[in-house]
């Protein structure tokens, strides 16, 4: 990303960060009415989920200007969320219900400009968390064939 694109993203998600509370609500929302079989994968309170959610995005927006330092961060989540039954076709759903957020949450300040950078962003950050979640299963994979 160039450094515009990188203030861009980050500009919006300071916006979206004194409705964060109502940005979670309308995320999950929006997740279980795309995919109502998403909900099973959810154990407990969604605001504290939704909270602890917005802080991740947080931490990776902030750290745009290095991805490669995010990255061991970012594939542990992948790897837990593999852990939870998370599969590479919910990246895509998880996507689409972040950027009807976004879009909602920042209303006319969620222009083209920025919908094409945070769906950029987002693209990058899906395709780390499906890499380590790839990984793991490799690794359990061959794990468990070595047991025969």
């Amino acid at each position: 990303m160039t450094p515009k694109q990188k203030q861009l993203v980050q500009s919006s998600f300071e916006q979206v960060k004194p409705i964060v509370d109502v940005a979670a609500s309308l995320f999950y929302g929006r997740l279980f009415d795309l995919d109502p079989n998403l909900e099973r994968l959810f154990k407990g309170d969604l605001h504290t989920q939704g909270r602890m959610l917005f802080q991740v995005m947080s931490v990776v927006v902030g750290g745009l200007d290095d991805l490669d330092e995010l990255a061991p961060s970012i594939q542990a989540l992948g790897k837990r969320h593999a852990g939870y039954g998370v599969e590479d076709h919910h990246y895509k759903t998880v996507g689409a219900a972040l950027l009807w957020t976004l879009e909602r949450g920042l209303g006319s300040a969620f222009t083209a400009e920025v919908n094409n950078e945070s769906r950029r962003a987002k693209s990058n950050r899906g395709q780390r968390l499906k890499r380590k979640r790839w990984l793991h299963k490799r690794a359990r994979a061959k794990k468990v064939s070595k047991q025969f």
